[in-house]
């Protein structure tokens, strides 16, 4: 089991990668859109998310209960899902493409989280749950995933 610290280095570097690789391949104006944006849409979500006492996150540092590496681990997720997306498709269906993708991703590995200890669901929330991840945690992702592509997408 990879520790906290581990965990959140490598949720980091994988955002870093991707922002270096959107940094020379994409207009500075789609890269700030997309990881500025992206990153902001992604701390609004999770911080209601952790203020409606939903999720419990336990890996630091946090700021309103998100913890910083979060943001890094959204977007370089949702980066890779568009380039890919891009790879068949352009424009509104590359973003819709990109949603689906980055959720799909979500729903492989959101589980691992839980069982290694990272964060917790705390939610009473009715509905289906996939390896104790509830549905609200995969809409999330449908919407915040299209909506940081979207940014991308106005730009490019």
């Amino acid at each position: 089991m990879p520790s906290d610290r581990a965990f959140a280095a490598s949720t980091v570097a994988v955002g870093l990668v991707a922002l270096a690789h959107a940094a020379f391949t994409w207009p500075t104006a789609a890269v700030l859109a997309f990881f500025g944006g992206g990153a902001a849409i992604a701390f609004v979500a999770e911080a209601a998310v952790v203020d409606a006492g939903w999720l419990e996150h336990h890996v630091g540092p946090k700021l309103l209960g998100v913890p910083l590496y979060v943001l890094f681990g959204w977007t370089g997720a949702v980066y890779v899902a568009f380039r890919a997306a891009l790879l068949v498709t352009e424009g509104w269906p590359a973003v819709a493409l990109a949603a689906v993708l980055a959720t799909g991703y979500d729903v492989l590995v959101d589980h691992r989280g839980v069982a290694e200890g990272h964060w917790t669901y705390t939610d009473s929330l009715p509905g289906p749950r996939v390896r104790d991840v509830p549905w609200w945690n995969f809409a999330g992702w449908l919407a915040i995933s299209a909506a940081t592509a979207g940014l991308a997408n106005v730009v490019l």
